[in-house]
């Protein structure tokens, strides 16, 4: 059975994520900080029919990280599919004028450095077997300066966005696909905003292998 690994792993996106490709026979490994929200979500996954477990880590300790996802290769076998989307609304940003090199090295870590840590882990596996799938996911901000409050998050996830693409550019002759998904809604805010639906874009990321990026909005040619 292939292996789902998501980063960040909530009850909304994550979950959703968690149960597209659960329904198509992987096996999910949800990752984020806290080991009883994890073992609930596994468990309602479970009730669906749906292997899967919880695996504690912090993103802005790759020590923490690396040691899930080995723990992660322990338990499932080696992961096929890494998505790494973290979230933490009370995380909050500064705007562009107001922030200092230490607010931006927060969300670096958050966003690019746990990011990295995780490719590092999973990477090799893959290279090895000449497969894999490398998801990651931003909001409408890494494309699009927002300013705001969104200032210092959006310098962050526009690093973990040229990332993102910089490694589909390198392994496009490995059998290895890296991908970025651009969030550009607000989540359950309306129709086609709902987790469940913007799950089917990484579906079709994983399964068509055509796109660097994905850019998901409900106006087209535009985010929010």
């Amino acid at each position: 059975m292939p292996v789902l690994a998501v980063i960040g792993a909530g009850p909304g996106l994550g979950l959703s994520i968690a149960r597209r490709f659960g329904r198509e026979g992987f096996q999910v490994a949800l990752v984020s900080r806290t080991q009883d929200k994890l073992d609930a979500l596994a468990a309602q996954l479970a009730d669906e029919g749906i292997e899967a477990a919880g695996f504690a880590a912090d993103v802005t300790r790759p020590d923490s990280l690396q040691s899930a996802l080995a723990a992660v290769a322990d338990r499932f076998g080696a992961v096929d599919l890494l998505e790494y989307s973290p979230a933490d609304p009370t995380f909050a940003g500064a705007a562009a004028v107001d922030a200092t090199a230490q607010d931006l090295h927060k969300q670096l870590d958050y966003y690019l450095y746990g990011a990295v840590a995780a490719v590092r882990q999973v990477l090799p596996a893959m290279l090895e077997r000449g497969s894999g799938t490398l998801l990651f996911t931003t909001g409408a901000s890494s494309v699009r300066p927002l300013g705001g409050a969104f200032g210092s998050v959006g310098v962050a996830a526009a690093a973990l966005r040229n990332y993102a693409m910089a490694l589909g550019v390198d392994l496009a002759e490995s059998g290895v696909h890296a991908a970025h998904v651009a969030i550009g809604v607000f989540i359950g805010s309306g129709p086609g905003t709902e987790p469940e639906t913007i799950a089917e874009h990484y579906w079709d990321a994983y399964t068509k292998r055509d796109q660097a990026e994905i850019v998901v909005h409900t106006v087209p040619g535009g985010i929010w």
